[in-house]
């Protein structure tokens, strides 16, 4: 877990996102076209595999988004070569105010037991 935070930290990838701009993200998520693959309000995917991003925390979402941005280390890197070329255009506040509209989006994740 250390090699992990130490890894995030040399890669600058900071352990606190800020709050992000929601009117600003939802305009930036509609511009990029995210609904295609992850569906009608972010929360019907096209395919199984694509995640739900609605409701999700922002958090979450900012720093797996970040880290499609990271394609020079694996081992902290998501590699999915749609979603790299996807982020490539946004800035860290970008991304952060998308995060920031995707949390604030009713979704309807469950815990499977």
């Amino acid at each position: 877990m250390k090699r992990i935070v130490l890894a995030l930290a040399l890669a600058g990838i900071s352990f606190t996102a800020a709050a992000g701009d929601v009117k600003r993200g939802g305009e930036l998520v509609n511009k990029s076209g995210c609904i295609a693959c992850h569906g009608e309000g972010l929360n019907k995917p096209i395919a199984p595999e694509y995640p739900k991003l609605a409701g999700q925390y922002a958090d979450y979402l900012y720093y797996a988004l970040k880290a499609y941005k990271v394609t020079n280390n694996p081992n902290i890197g998501r590699s999915n070569a749609i979603m790299a070329a996807q982020v490539t255009q946004f800035t860290d506040k970008d991304l952060r105010d998308m995060a920031a509209y995707m949390a604030s989006l009713p979704g309807n994740l469950v815990m499977k037991k």
